[in-house]
């Protein structure tokens, strides 16, 4: 890849026609380029940080009048000379605008392109960069929250505290080994296991938060099952407040799950509602249980529904039985309320994860969303300051976590070259997330990713 050299065009707004089309330039040459092509002032003789009306011309032929804003480097977003024109949003000419610049001297940029000069260029740190990728594509309150503090460098100042304090130690036995001879130890041993300890117990937390990191990321998989006819598709249509699913007395009419996005306090919830847990009685019904055991064992919080004014309690125990499964949240829920006497209600099992509903005539669906929230993410998010979403993030912090128990393991055994070589790894894919070590692989495939235009 050739980074830095060229300047760059691409449009910076999403694609199609609209009221306004903005593309940038970004290298040494984005402004002269720029000039060679506005007709209105000397884009050269101009201060950064300013706009200017003028128009774009290819010769004698007018082809939009625009405003141009200037960023003179290193106060841009690339740390070089950024320019953006700002032309009315017909495809067309926006077209004729990047052919014309690309005609003057800038290439078209490729994915991703804008930030990864901004990260080659010292603005930003690799885990900012990936930032900056999920705060386009977040599609929630959380995790919006999550990409902007990721993009802050709440995530990297982090690990530029750890990776610090364990250069400390790898350069005190590194001086052990120039000094091998006379058997000198720099390195305190119990305080380098304190330290280990210590980094240990930050790393492990922030390995454990991707469950939910990226469960905010993506969507929370929230499945609603239960025995036919327990109000399934009533319940999905009364959580969604729309006649979603067909709802019928006639029990099995839900043959395949039906997704659905749900968002409660700025989480989203994706709702799956599925077939009735039965003995099927046709083919497509046993597809339809089957898909329906798939999508519980992948779920993150399981909506368990029963008919409270049908279904016995040794039904009800036999059902949980069945269905709780290590790692997957539960809520109980009952249905039809009502249909029920209060002392029904009353001798209804109550417990922190239950709720008794009727979501044919909607009552408590509120508290019912409430409850969904807080048996998926409240509670973990409680003194969760930085949450991890990232694959290749959570690959190199379980590398980490490896490298520094083999340095607990073999501190008190081996020598304190095999030490340094294992604290080295540790830095190594610390330094990886952050980008203080980086290959051309790696970030090909990480911009790449990336839309046009950023």
């Amino acid at each position: 890849m050739n980074y830095i050299t060229e300047t760059i065009v691409a449009l910076a707004t999403p694609p199609g026609s609209g009221a306004i089309g903005i593309i940038r330039l970004s290298g040494p040459n984005a402004i002269t380029i720029a000039n060679k092509v506005f007709k209105g002032k000397d884009l050269t003789q101009q201060s950064s940080h300013t706009i200017h009306f003028g128009n774009i011309v290819d010769g004698d032929m007018l082809l939009d009048e625009v405003l141009v804003s200037l960023f003179v480097g290193p106060k841009s977003y690339t740390r070089e000379n950024v320019v953006e024109i700002s032309c009315h949003g017909s495809n067309y000419i926006i077209e004729s605008i990047i052919k014309l610049l690309v005609k003057n001297g800038a290439r078209n940029a490729k994915p991703g392109e804008f930030t990864l000069r901004a990260f080659l260029n010292g603005q930003l740190d690799l885990s900012q960069a990936e930032a900056v990728a999920d705060l386009i594509a977040s599609n929630s309150k959380a995790s919006q929250q999550i990409a902007l503090q990721q993009l802050r460098g709440g995530f990297s100042n982090q690990l530029q505290v750890l990776r610090e304090q364990l250069v400390q130690f790898a350069s005190l036995i590194e001086l052990e080994l120039d000094f091998a001879e006379e058997d000198v130890e720099f390195a305190n041993r119990d305080q380098l296991k304190k330290l280990i300890n210590d980094i240990l117990k930050v790393i492990t937390a922030l390995i454990q938060s991707f469950e939910l990191g990226n469960a905010i990321k993506q969507g929370i998989n929230t499945v609603i099952a239960g025995r036919p006819n327990a109000g399934k598709s009533t319940l999905l249509n009364a959580l969604l407040n729309e006649e979603r699913a067909i709802v019928s007395h006639i029990p099995g009419t839900t043959r395949d799950t039906i997704e659905e996005v749900l968002n409660i306090n700025g989480i989203n919830f994706r709702l799956i509602d599925t077939a009735g847990i039965r003995e099927a009685t046709d083919t497509i019904e046993k597809i339809g249980v089957e898909r329906t055991m798939e999508k519980i064992s992948q779920s993150a919080l399981l909506i368990y529904l029963y008919d409270a004014a049908q279904i016995t309690l040794a039904e009800l125990n036999e059902d949980l039985e069945k269905l709780s499964k290590p790692g997957i949240n539960m809520l109980v829920v009952a249905n039809k309320a009502d249909l029920l006497s209060n002392d029904e209600k009353a001798a209804i099992p109550q417990t922190e994860s239950a709720v008794i509903v009727s979501a044919k005539e909607k009552q408590h669906i509120d508290e019912l969303k409430l409850k969904i929230y807080h048996a998926a993410v409240k509670k973990r998010l409680e003194g969760q300051d930085i949450l991890v979403t990232n694959v290749r993030h959570l690959e190199a912090l379980q590398k980490t976590e490896d490298a520094l128990v083999r340095v607990l393991s073999g501190m008190e055994d081996i020598t304190s070259d095999f030490l340094a070589m294992d604290i080295k790894q540790a830095l190594h894919y610390l330094g990886e997330i952050t980008g203080s070590v980086t290959t051309d692989d790696l970030l090909d495939n990480i911009f790449s990713k990336f839309c046009i235009g950023k």
